[in-house]
């Protein structure tokens, strides 16, 4: 007699047990919980240990689904992605004015103040949503507000062009294990704001790395090299911005340091002279160190970090593999 597999699949904080035979395939499982959740199949991911990558028409058995499973399922529904559309299919309108305006030949007129290029307005958040189901809505949206004006957020998303329809959160308890998810490369942002308790919110820089993270995502799907080196640049462009504007100044040099070989070598660089470690501290070395020595190990140190907190967001993160 074949044995059941028993698992149960947690959406947005609901639990949904099912029973299904070890020979059912990953497909069957997926049409069951579009018909649970109003997830669309293709819109899908399941989060769960022991997860093996194969083709829908694999068994659950052979994809690592074990009886007494717990698995988190992680996917916009079909209503949402209808709203998306719709906020898609508005920006593309937007685009297509400004490319028949981009054709006519320019008037000329008389200016009576600075010119500001009006094509960098598309290159925003849309809308901003926080979740109304969650505590203190308001002090979510300010966040959210605050995170698409960031003068130096703003200023990365008009250097790469970057464009997002809506901005909104994670519920930490409807999705424990994310920081944040890019769907369909900029349609959405979603970010975890929240501490798991939800008495209070997480650190605004911490919530700005992953927001860049998933920036990142409106080009790169995979956490691959390309990935890497553009979540690099990212991160390095806002560190710079903000060097600059407390500086007063708009052109910055890098003293002391040749020339980075990577975008992580570009971004380590600007976190020391930003100040994030000092020469004098505990990552410096022996005191008997030149100088050149000293930079040297700070710059190694500080690589060593942004590593870590990068596989942090890496594993962290619902984007990757959609």
């Amino acid at each position: 007699m074949t044995t059941e597999i028993n698992l149960n699949v947690s959406y947005r904080g609901n639990i949904h047990p099912l029973s299904l035979l070890p020979d059912s395939t990953l497909a069957y499982l997926h049409e069951r919980l579009e018909e649970l959740t109003s997830v669309p199949q293709e819109n899908q991911k399941l989060l769960y240990k022991g997860k093996k990558t194969v083709q829908d028409d694999a068994t659950i058995e052979e994809a690592g689904i074990k009886d007494g499973i717990k698995i988190q399922l992680v996917g916009p529904t079909a209503e949402e992605l209808g709203g998306l559309r719709a906020t898609e299919s508005e920006h593309q309108r937007k685009e297509r004015i400004l490319r028949e305006r981009a054709r006519r030949p320019h008037a000329k007129v008389r200016s009576t103040g600075p010119a500001t290029p009006s094509s960098d307005a598309q290159y925003t958040f849309h809308r901003i949503e926080p979740l109304p189901h969650l505590p203190n809505p308001s002090s979510a949206r300010d966040l959210l507000t605050r995170l698409a004006n960031d003068p130096a957020i703003r200023h990365v998303m008009r250097t790469h062009k970057f464009s997002v329809g809506v901005l909104t959160e994670l519920a930490p308890h409807e999705q424990p294990h994310l920081l944040g998810l890019n769907v369909n490369a900029g349609q959405a942002i979603k970010l975890r704001l929240r501490t798991d308790r939800y008495d209070g919110f997480r650190l605004y820089k911490d919530v700005r790395k992953v927001l860049c993270h998933e920036l990142t995502h409106n080009v790169w799907g995979d956490h691959d090299n390309n990935f890497k080196e553009l979540n690099s640049t990212l991160n390095r462009e806002v560190a710079e911005f903000e060097r600059a504007e407390a500086a007063g100044t708009h052109i910055l040099t890098t003293p002391g340091f040749d020339s980075p070989h990577s975008a992580l070598e570009a971004e380590a660089h600007e976190y020391v002279l930003g100040g994030s470690f000092t020469l004098g501290g505990s990552n410096a070395g022996s005191a008997g160190d030149s100088p050149e020595e000293r930079r040297r190990k700070v710059l190694e140190a500080t690589m060593t970090r942004l590593r870590k907190e990068e596989e942090e967001l890496e594993d962290r993160c619902g984007t990757a593999g959609r």
